[in-house]
């Protein structure tokens, strides 16, 4: 078996559709690696928030999602301002990292607000699929999807370009 691959997302999934994509592609990841996709718990938001109200969601988040990394853990976070790389890119890097002795990668994604600086901080890397925005549901699958597409790509077997 190969890496095992976390999901650490911040907010749970509503839509049928998005969770429909998620386990489709969890299911086709199963053939390469480990996948575990953990949810944790979201901030309401108020409306009209301040950027200190928003500073103290951002940091009760980021907490949660600190407690849920584990020190041994090559963490990605998922960050507009990250690196950019195509999908040929992300499957040699995957690779070199596994190669490197990375045996558990764990990407993290944020809520609305984004991540939180010490979040930020404790992350190995940042990583961007584009500078435009998405919502995290979509996010989710994007990235089930890209991961999926770097194993298929380092196996030498046939994907969409």
């Amino acid at each position: 078996m190969g890496p095992r691959i976390r999901l650490l997302c911040v907010g749970r999934i509503k839509e049928k559709f998005f969770r429909d994509a998620v386990s489709e592609y969890s299911k086709r990841l199963s053939r390469y690696c480990s996948l575990e996709i953990t949810e944790l718990a979201d901030e309401k938001i108020p409306e009209g928030a301040s950027r200190a109200q928003e500073e103290q969601i951002l940091k009760r988040e980021g907490d949660r999602l600190l407690a849920a990394i584990r020190e041994r853990d090559y963490v990605v976070a998922l960050a507009i301002d990250g690196r950019m790389m195509d999908s040929l890119q992300l499957a040699e890097h995957l690779d070199q990292l596994s190669l490197g002795g990375q045996s558990s990668i764990t990407l993290v994604i944020g809520a609305s607000l984004g991540l939180s600086e010490e979040l930020l901080a404790r992350a190995d890397e940042k990583l961007s699929f584009s500078p435009l925005t998405f919502p995290h549901q979509l996010m989710r699958v994007i990235v089930l999807e890209q991961i999926y597409r770097a194993f298929r790509i380092s196996r030498g077997e046939p994907y969409h370009k």
